[in-house]
């Protein structure tokens, strides 16, 4: 049997391990379009990017088998483009951008569902706190990606400050993000507001939490749901936990939830997840975001638990066939992804080895970790980090119950050797 030729949007290292970990890897070559730095760093060239994973397509001397991705934008849009470009299965662009744009996804919830908290868009231009919407609130910018330019604030002062700094950068992202809307016939409150505004929403509380699916043909499966802990006192995830401990009642309202928007939003042939914040006390469950795409950061955790990474919704449908997860059959009954970082900014000086990594990995089973800060760099110079902390590190477990989980992760991170100065950056 020959071989088929998967194209991925910004394929790296750490998902190529795991892309061939999907059943039948063995049947496909993947084939990276574009780097992760091109897609994921510094400026947002977008027409230029597709222009050239265009030409990249154009001169492959074979038939191209898929084109998928797994990174936020400009990727998550770029799919559906080249997709169609080339006639090869994908959701279609405009329900992938009312998922993206902050604003236009809240009018698209507010159809369907009450889960949502009160928002309203701010004129960064003359910012001025809604009406509608109460201290404390989240100011973000209606596209954005890895919490860049998310803002918590509590009165008047907060407010002003973070407008003026997300007035600031709001183009990096949201000015491609407008290249991208440029092609779709959008409503007119949508094109009003643009791809580069501010949306402020009402502060959400409670235990952060995820479901995951795909839609094929029109059938929406609600395939997991995830919890995602933060770091005490703080809004830094600490780690994403597979399955969910929280009630079943809770789980069933957000995959009811789940389905009701990815219908209303009209996603299809296509990967999602949808944030949730969830009130053990009160029952209370409240949308947060919905990604029209599925989550690299569960992968292990699929496969630790289920047996199967997630990434094989992405690859089947990108296939245009029906994924058809197992449940349950991985090596552990709990599985997380772990960041481990820093809270305040510092010069990296120097990083665990990869031989350091491997004999970890070695002494701990189902212990994987990926370091992600770089050596010689200024950790506040990273992109796509919150705005209150560093990612050192992700440190992905599989255990048979929590405490064994926390242990692990306890003994993982006493290994892993970083050091820290308040240098200039180096070279």
């Amino acid at each position: 049997m020959s071989q088929i030729d998967v194209f991925v949007l910004g394929l790296d290292d750490a998902n190529m391990r795991t892309l061939h970990d999907v059943p039948g890897s063995v049947h496909y070559r993947f084939h990276g379009l574009l780097s992760v730095e091109e897609v994921q760093s510094g400026e947002i060239p977008v027409a230029d990017l597709i222009e050239k994973a265009e030409r990249q397509l154009d001169e492959f001397d074979g038939e191209i088998g898929a084109i998928i991705g797994y990174w936020d934008f400009p990727v998550s849009t770029m799919v559906p483009i080249l997709c169609r470009r080339y006639g090869l299965p994908s959701a279609d662009l405009e329900p992938v951008v009312k998922c993206e744009h902050k604003y236009w996804s809240r009018l698209e919830q507010q159809n369907v569902i009450d889960e949502y908290p009160s928002f309203a868009v701010v004129d960064l231009a003359d910012p001025r706190r809604p009406e509608n919407v109460g201290y404390p609130m989240w100011l973000k910018p209606v596209k954005s990606f890895s919490s860049e330019l998310a803002f918590k604030v509590s009165d008047d002062t907060e407010f002003g400050d973070a407008a003026r700094e997300m007035a600031e950068g709001i183009d990096r992202v949201g000015k491609p993000f407008e290249t991208i809307m440029e092609r779709l016939d959008l409503p007119p409150e949508i094109a009003e507001v643009g791809g580069q505004a501010c949306l402020a929403e009402e502060a959400m509380s409670g235990q952060q939490a995820a479901t995951e699916g795909y839609v094929y043909n029109g059938d929406i499966v609600v395939y997991g749901t995830l919890d995602s802990l933060n770091y005490p006192g703080t809004s830094s995830f600490q780690r994403h936990q597979y399955p969910s401990q929280l009630p079943e009642p809770m789980v069933r309202r957000m995959r009811a939830v789940s389905e009701k928007v990815i219908r209303q939003v009209g996603l299809d042939n296509s990967t999602f997840s949808i944030e949730f914040f969830c009130r053990r006390d009160t029952g209370d469950v409240r949308l947060l975001e919905i990604n029209a795409r599925h989550s690299q950061s569960h992968a292990e955790l699929f496969e630790y638990v289920d047996g199967v990474p997630n990434h094989y919704c992405m690859l089947s449908l990108g296939l245009g066939r029906d994924p058809a997860l197992p449940s349950r059959e991985g090596p552990y009954a709990l599985a997380a992804k772990w960041y481990y970082r820093r809270f305040g900014d510092a010069l990296v000086e120097r990083v665990p080895t990869g031989q350091e990594i491997a004999d970890l990995g070695g002494r701990i089973p189902g212990v994987v970790v990926d370091v992600q800060a770089p050596e010689g760099r200024r950790l506040s110079t990273m992109p796509a980090q919150d705005s209150y902390s560093y990612e050192l590190a992700y440190i992905y477990v599989g255990a048979d119950d929590e405490e064994e989980l926390e242990r692990k992760y306890e003994q993982a991170v006493a290994a892993l050797h970083f050091e820290f100065s308040d240098g200039e950056e180096i070279g």
